[in-house]
Parts: C-alpha cells; sequence; structure tokens
C-alpha cells in the first residue's frame, strides 16, 4: 500500500479558534474576490444597523481611509458589551471578536429584529483582517483593544471618559486572503448605504472618502416608498401609478412584519428589491414568494369580481407582474438564511403571512382606484398578447431536430467534436474573413466558430418580433441550444463558454456592445452564470530584433514604447481586422487558453446597467447625443 493511500490518526487536522475561516473563507463570505472582499464592511455595518432596528441608534458614521484599503464604521448604539465573562476569562468583546458563535442575538433579550443571528460576522471580519481596532464608549468609559488575523494583540484597557455610548470598528482586510490589488469601491458602498438609510426612516448615515475628500450624508424621511421612486427613476421607465405603501405592523404571534411600496411601470420585466431585517437579500427566497403570489392573486380577484379577465387569452403570473416594482422589507423574530452572505430566506411561514396581507392589500387597493386598476389590467392584457405573439413566432422559428437529435445548427457555424459543455467553447466572430483565421487556428476538438455578418440588429430597440425574425441573433440562440424567452433551458447549453471575438477598433466594440445589449436582455442568465466572455485580439503587433510584443490597444503600445532603449529599432504592425491575423498568430494571441486574455462579462449593479443601455442603446437619442457631447472633450483621437 502506498503512503498516499493510508488514512490514520495522523491525517485528521483540527482547526482551532479562527483557523476554519482563514483556510476557507468562502465558506463565510462567499469568495475572495470584490465581492466577499465588500461582505466584510456589510458584516460590520449590519451591525450597527441591527442597534438602529431594535431602537438603540440613530447614527452610523463609515469612513474609508486613504488608498480605500482600510475603513472604520462608527455608531452610537449601547456599545459592545465589554465585561469580564468568568468562564472563558475573557472580556464579553474579546470573546465576541475571537470565537465563532458567540454574539448577543442567540437568546430573546438583547434584540427582537436582527440581521445577524449566526454570531460569525464580528469574528469572520477580525480573522480576515491583518488590522482590527475597536473603541467601545458605555459606562461612561472609552475601552480600547487590537486584534490581528483574529488574535487579541492587547489587552482590553480603558483609554479615557466617555460621553454617550457606541462602538467604532477600524479593519483593514488582509491583503494574504484578498491580494494586493483589492480595494474598497467608493461608489458600491455610497449605494449600499444610500439604500439603508431608506429602510430605517429617521437613521442618519454619513460617508467620509478621504482617498477622494468627499463627504455624504444620507436621511430619508419618506422610507421605501421615496426608494422606489428613485429605482424607478434610475430605470428611466415610466410608471402607470404613484408608489403605493403598505405597512403591516408586528404580527402577535409570529413577530414578522413588513412594509411594502409597489408600482406598474412599462418596463418589460419585474424588478423587486427585498430586505430582511434591513439585509438585501438579492437571490430573493420566502418573503419575495408571499409578495410575487398576492400581487398575482389579488389582480386575478380584481378582474375576475368585475369580469376583466379576456376569453380564449391565458393570463400568466408572469403576465401580471411583467413591470412591477416593488421594494419589500420584511423583519423577521428568527430569520433563516441561506448561507452566512444572507442572500435568501427560507422561513417558509413567511410565505403565508405575505401572500394572505399583500393579496387582501393589492385587492382593496384595485378596487378603490378603478381608473388606476383598468390600466393595470389593459397593461397586463397588453403583455400576456405580446407573449402569445412571440411564442408564436418562436415556435414557427424553431429548427426541428436531424439525425442523432442534434439541433439543426446554422450553416457558418463550425462547430467542435466535443458535446461536453464544460469543455466547449464558442467563439462569435465578425464577419467570414476573421471566421477563416479562427476556423483554422482553433482547437477543433474544444473550440467552435460562428461568423456573423457585420452589425447585429440593437435588441433595446427592436421588437420582440423582430428579434426572432432576426437570422444573425436566431443563428446564435440556435447555436447555443438552450432557447430563450419562456424557453430557456440552461441545462441544453452546449457551450460552457461564449466568447465576443471582434476586431479591435471601434467598429468591433459596437458589435460586442449590440451582442451584449442582447445577452443582457434575453439572456440575462448566461451572464449571471459566468458564460460570456469578451476576447482580447491584440490591435497591434510591435517587433524589437528577435523579440514579438503583442498590445491590446494605443495605450499599451505607447507605454510599451517608452520603455524601449532610445537606440532601439522596432517595427509596429497594426491589424486592420482579425482577418490579416495568420491562424496560428490568432491562436497564440487569442484563442489558446493558456496564453488568451478574456474579460468575464459580470453585472454588479444591474439597476445602473439596465439605466446605461436605455440610455446609450434605446431608441430617445437625445440622452445619446448628451452623453457624446458631456465627453467630447476627452477623446483623444477618432478611428475611421
Amino acid at each position: 500500500m502506498s503512503k498516499a493511500s493510508q488514512y490514520t490518526e495522523q491525517d485528521i487536522v483540527v482547526l482551532e479558534g479562527l483557523e476554519p475561516v482563514r483556510k476557507r473563507p468562502g465558506m463565510y463570505i462567499g469568495g475572495v474576490d470584490t465581492r466577499g472582499y465588500h461582505h466584510l464592511l456589510w458584516e460590520i455595518v449590519d451591525n450597527a444597523v441591527d442597534e438602529v432596528i431594535n431602537g438603540y441608534a440613530s447614527t452610523i458614521k463609515v469612513t474609508l481611509h486613504k488608498e480605500l484599503r482600510s475603513v472604520t464604521v462608527e455608531d452610537n448604539g449601547r456599545g459592545i458589551p465589554t465585561g469580564l465573562m468568568p468562564k472563558y476569562g475573557k472580556s464579553a468583546l474579546e470573546i465576541i471578536m475571537t470565537t465563532l458563535h458567540a454574539g448577543g442575538k442567540f437568546g430573546s433579550g438583547g434584540y427582537t429584529h436582527s440581521g445577524g443571528l449566526h454570531g460569525v460576522g464580528a469574528s469572520v471580519v477580525n480573522a480576515l483582517s491583518s488590522e482590527l481596532w475597536v473603541r467601545v464608549r458605555r459606562e461612561e468609559k472609552e475601552f480600547e483593544q487590537g486584534y490581528s488575523r483574529g488574535l487579541a494583540q492587547s489587552e482590553l484597557k480603558v483609554i479615557g471618559k466617555a460621553r454617550g455610548t457606541g462602538t467604532k470598528l477600524l479593519f483593514r482586510p488582509d491583503s494574504e486572503i484578498f491580494g494586493e490589488k483589492a480595494r474598497f469601491d467608493v461608489e458600491l458602498i455610497r449605494e449600499r448605504l444610500e439604500a439603508k438609510s431608506y429602510l430605517h426612516k429617521g437613521l442618519r448615515i454619513v460617508l467620509l472618502d478621504e482617498e477622494h475628500d468627499t463627504n455624504q450624508e444620507f436621511s430619508h424621511q419618506g422610507g421605501i416608498a421615496d426608494y422606489l421612486t428613485k429605482v424607478v427613476t434610475d430605470r428611466a421607465k415610466p410608471s402607470l401609478n404613484t408608489p403605493v405603501y403598505f405597512l403591516r405592523e408586528a404580527d402577535s404571534d409570529t413577530g414578522t412584519r413588513f412594509e411594502l411600496a409597489f408600482c406598474w411601470t412599462e418596463a418589460t420585466d419585474e424588478h423587486i428589491k427585498s430586505f430582511v431585517n434591513g439585509i438585501p437579500t438579492s437571490s430573493g427566497g420566502s418573503h419575495e414568494n408571499g409578495l410575487k403570489g398576492g400581487v398575482v392573486k389579488g389582480v386575478r380577484n380584481y378582474m375576475d369580481t368585475h369580469g376583466l379577465a379576456p376569453k380564449g387569452l391565458p393570463l400568466s403570473a408572469e403576465d401580471i407582474r411583467e413591470g412591477l416594482c416593488a421594494i419589500l422589507s420584511c423583519y423577521v423574530r428568527e430569520p433563516q438564511f441561506q448561507g452566512q452572505t444572507k442572500e435568501r430566506l427560507n422561513n417558509p411561514e413567511v410565505t403565508s403571512e405575505l401572500d394572505g396581507s399583500i393579496r387582501n392589500f393589492v385587492e382593496s387597493w384595485l378596487n378603490n382606484n378603478k381608473t388606476l386598476g383598468e390600466a393595470i389590467v389593459g397593461r397586463i392584457i397588453h403583455a400576456a398578447r405580446v407573449r402569445e405573439a412571440a411564442r408564436n413566432a418562436s415556435q414557427a422559428v424553431q429548427r426541428k431536430s436531424v439525425i442523432s437529435h442534434r439541433l439543426n445548427l446554422p450553416g457558418k457555424l463550425a462547430d467542435c467534436s466535443s458535446s461536453d459543455p464544460t469543455q466547449a467553447e464558442l467563439f462569435i466572430v465578425e464577419g467570414d474573413s476573421a471566421g477563416g483565421s479562427a476556423k483554422q487556428g482553433r482547437n477543433r476538438k474544444t473550440q467552435a466558430i460562428l461568423p456573423l455578418r457585420g452589425k447585429v440588429l440593437n435588441a433595446e430597440q427592436a421588437s420582440t418580433s423582430k428579434l426572432l425574425s432576426n437570422k444573425e441573433l436566431q443563428d446564435i440562440v440556435s447555436a447555443l441550444g438552450c432557447g430563450m424567452g419562456d424557453s430557456f433551458d440552461i441545462k441544453k447549453l452546449r457551450y460552457g463558454r461564449i466568447f465576443l471575438l471582434m476586431d479591435a477598433d471601434s467598429d468591433g466594440h459596437h458589435i460586442s456592445t449590440l451582442l451584449l445589449t442582447f445577452f443582457y436582455r434575453y439572456l440575462p442568465k448566461l451572464i449571471e452564470g459566468g458564460h460570456v466572455f469578451l476576447a482580447q485580439p491584440p490591435l497591434y503587433r510591435v517587433d524589437v530584433g528577435k523579440e514579438t510584443k503583442w498590445v491590446l490597444d494605443d495605450a499599451e503600445k505607447d507605454k510599451y514604447i517608452a520603455k524601449l532603449p532610445k537606440n532601439a529599432k522596432y517595427e509596429i504592425q497594426r491589424f486592420k481586422g482579425l482577418g490579416e491575423m495568420m491562424p496560428q498568430q490568432l491562436w497564440a494571441t487569442t484563442l489558446d487558453p493558456k496564453q488568451r486574455m478574456a474579460l468575464k462579462i459580470t453585472v454588479d449593479n444591474p439597476e445602473q446597467t439596465s439605466r446605461m443601455l436605455d440610455e446609450l442603446m434605446g431608441k430617445d437619442p437625445s440622452t445619446r447625443k448628451r452623453f457624446i457631447m458631456e465627453r467630447a472633450g476627452e477623446a483623444q483621437t477618432l478611428d475611421l
């Protein structure tokens, strides 16, 4: 028996204290990328918000320090307890900061509603920080203690007298965990904090940015109704009605309380932002299910009562919710979140609570506002008819299967031999010339090539029926195999990675933008799943003696040349298009998985992305003109 195959007691490792967090940070913060980096801040901010929710704090101050590598969060709450815990021989503060599953939110005395019930937030932040300092004001004293990578670096000490109460915590995420380039994103933090201020009337949040020397303050007495107005404005989709506000006070038995603001808009999708105890639940959960079910049932009851349902036209739940924009803030006594990142609520009882209350409210509101009710019903019927027409058009263009039950793939597609989506890649290229070079230079086993004819249809402006009849876009959908709209099935996706491979000039960038618009609007789950990439072909080849340097753009070219010796002789070749590159060159620079550079398409801010697409790709040219005019001075060269 080989040594590697043996398994004995000597192989058992026990991770003590906060070692598990540093060993497997993804289990606690979702990953060590930008999202996980900022999750540390959300944990500390949410602890401060818990003091606000329970009526003990009114102000939260967040300071981003120079270089955006450290942050301080301060509140005027009760202050973390500092008394000695005899059982452990340490202060309560040190126990909270250095021990998993320790805190004041497991019992019923400290907090009525809380976003942090796992007792791991502060200790996880401590474990993943190279430096952390806590100052606590309580009992007319100010206490201080320092930590590093989960361990106390000093004793808890009194540093002076204090007025009032509160907690002030500074931390620096550990570069050993997150890398040297990690920084806090000011705009992302600003949006998150502003959302918090809408959720909690009377809360004052101050954001200080020392790197850019800015100071912002957020306080919104209008609450989520004002928040909804902002969201609708940002999405640039006109609403049919002013925001409707509904508050249900805490149930005497369950303790569940929620408030809801909603309206219908001209958007073709539904947009719901939900929160539980002040925590954004981006993946929804039982509270969102209750909202959706309640709205649909309330509308159906109203339509049935007044005989407004059209004969022969089925109305789906999606038809009723199309254009719905809503903010839901729910307070649950014992929330059961899915994972430490708390992106989804799993309390099943919350669904029925919200469903019944919202159904009754929506039906009553429609009955009391019949003019608006008729307008909303008309909008729903229109959505159903469009969906039915799109469904019929989609069925009309569906390709029948051929021998071996494979898709009847587009004629220009040069498919790969692998049928394993985890290995297979699809390169969508610009024109037949580039397609020819790509077909010759690719790995035929894993890489498929689909050439397009010039610029594709702008999906932001085109009707659904026009989209479905567009050959270029339908070729893409057919090649992918997963369908779109109601027929979309991610399990049928034939290629795990989809690359947009266009010329490295302004025309190529335009085509990439048009394709990304199509993917974002009609195949969003492919982007959400991390399947879509932008290939990065070089624009220049620079030869210095026997050395060849491939550069992406003018800026990189100029930077490289500037570093060369003054007497260096070099030759520059600019590629007008991918078709000018030899197949082996295209492989070495753009197709080879070991050497290529590619950008994964992600969406950090869906609202901002949607608004930007509407402004720059929509039907109104004035927004594009204004965008160009405002930035005309930044243009240095024109790619003609």
